[in-house]
């Protein structure tokens, strides 16, 4: 468990670097005391862990640009890669005053050793499509939803491609919205692809909306005992109405599919039986996956730490995942 005594942690993403673990994590002051306020007052935290249990806490990794830059308002959500040249990429949400903070946009910063960041651009690299994303102002939901970066080379057919999807690009999913239907049901997984990680094309999303979701935040894909498998989250109020007679409730979502690009069926979508995880990443340790989010509501409102590491599986019955203990259990009973 990571907890902080003056600053709340959320959204986590993570990078392993000579056998320890490295999580970046959005934070903000608890002197803040309303933890809504969080949102518009966020910094990249950073630590590491020999065992995803015992945390260490290093120097931030970023932070606001100043004024007229994608990022001079917010530093949101992110994910971390190495390139072939043994360069670390961070790809991160940011949003800007300019906009009111209400059009998020993705933009990058790069380092040699985790520690030290430098930002690749005050411009965005990549900025949602009105061919097939929302474009904020066309329809009553709050934002325009283009964030939550999750970069991956799809470069080996063993890692579940058996559609033959694996073309050996960068591949980005991306927290967005599609432009037809309902306000309510338009989330979507949203899709980029670079060869480089500099150049980005923007691609239709690899899921369809009016699955019961209003945003599939924090995306990832990773193959699971074998199994492609799409993780994301969506809060209570962002369900719409079929999605709330589905789960009854907000949380973390998992969904298999035939490869890293899916397809994935959303609306058959399990969630994840752990009622104060959001936000949660799959991260493999001592050759298990294991979940890792943050601690969201509790009996005394917003916790803000990240939790204990949950070994998880895929549960084919299920088409999602399953702590062990759960799956142990059915198997025992």
């Amino acid at each position: 468990m990571l907890r902080l005594t003056d600053r709340w942690i959320w959204d986590s993403w993570y990078a392993v670097h000579e056998g320890r673990h490295h999580v970046f994590y959005l934070q903000a002051e608890r002197s803040l005391v309303d933890p809504e306020r969080r949102h518009r007052h966020p910094s990249v935290g950073h630590a590491v862990s020999d065992d995803l249990r015992h945390w260490e806490v290093l120097p931030d990794a970023l932070a606001p640009s100043t004024a007229d830059a994608f990022d001079d308002w917010t530093t949101w959500t992110g994910s971390v890669v190495r390139d072939d040249a043994g360069t670390w990429w961070m790809f991160y949400t940011g949003s800007r005053h300019a906009d009111d903070g209400l059009v998020q946009r993705i933009g990058a910063a790069r380092s040699t050793d985790l520690l030290t960041w430098d930002k690749v651009s005050s411009d965005a690299l990549v900025s949602g499509d009105a061919r097939w994303y929302e474009q904020y102002g066309t329809a009553a939901w709050g934002d325009e939803a283009w964030r939550d970066p999750f970069v991956f080379r799809h470069a080996d057919p063993s890692d579940g491609s058996v559609d033959g999807s694996a073309d050996g690009r960068w591949h980005m999913l991306i927290t967005a919205r599609a432009t037809h239907g309902p306000d309510a049901g338009r989330g979507v997984v949203g899709h980029a692809v670079s060869d480089d990680l500099l150049s980005w094309d923007v691609l239709p999303p690899i899921t369809q909306p009016h699955t019961g979701f209003g945003q599939l935040e924090v995306n990832q894909v990773e193959v699971i005992d074998g199994i492609p498998t799409l993780l994301f989250c969506c809060d209570t109020p962002q369900l719409d109405a079929d999605g709330l007679a589905r789960h009854g409730r907000g949380g973390v979502f998992s969904v298999t599919g035939r490869s890293l690009l899916g397809p994935f069926d959303i609306a058959a979508a399990r969630r994840f039986d752990h009622d104060d995880l959001y936000a949660a990443r799959l991260v493999k340790h001592a050759g298990r996956w294991h979940l890792i989010g943050f601690r969201n509501i509790g009996p005394d409102g917003f916790i803000g730490e990240l939790s204990d590491p949950i070994p998880v599986t895929v549960d084919p019955g299920h088409g999602g995942l399953v702590a062990l203990e759960e799956r142990d259990g059915d198997e025992s009973g």
